[in-house]
């Protein structure tokens, strides 16, 4: 099964990432897309890695997602990325437009063929005003259309806000 977890910074979607993750019995690998840029970030890293169980395989893969994946999925597995749209900040920060397009691409393909569990987790940043800044509104809008195509590939597809999951296609 695959399954989108969309919601706002701190609004327990990681949380309920993980507790799917447990409850789903698989051995888990957690891809962390993050990259340790600045003292916040590394902080956010050092947070998160503390609240995973200490037995899941942690990958650090900042781009490369769909190799990722196609490495590590094998049926009576779990995987879980956090997050899409950090990922997808570090590919579009990249300046390289071509292998933006490349990874997007090898990543939505390769949902096809992902073998176990899959559970995406990704920021939903289209609930705001259209940002001023055209980086920043390149980064909506690429989040939104990816956030569209994974609405149409997941099993199933959760909006949590205040650590409250909803439902949005299929059942928890």
């Amino acid at each position: 099964m695959k399954t989108l977890i969309l919601g706002g910074a701190r609004s327990g979607k990681s949380a309920l990432a993980e507790q799917l993750a447990v409850n789903c019995g698989d051995d888990v690998v957690y891809v962390a897309t993050a990259q340790p840029l600045d003292a916040a970030m590394a902080e956010r890293i050092a947070h998160h890695r503390a609240q995973r169980p200490r037995y899941w395989h942690t990958i650090e893969e900042p781009m490369a997602l769909a190799e990722a994946l196609r490495e590590h999925a094998r049926p009576g597995r779990c995987i879980l990325v956090d997050c899409l749209t950090l990922w997808l900040s570090n590919l579009i920060g990249s300046d390289d437009m071509a292998r933006f397009e490349r990874e997007r691409d090898g990543f939505l393909a390769c949902l096809a063929d992902i073998p176990g569990e899959l559970l995406l987790v990704s920021n939903e940043v289209g609930l705001g005003i259209v940002p001023l800044g055209e980086l920043s509104r390149r980064f909506v809008d690429e989040a939104g259309r990816l956030h569209q195509r994974l609405g149409q590939t997941c099993d199933r597809v959760v909006f949590v806000a205040a650590g409250l999951p909803m439902t949005l296609k299929g059942s928890l």
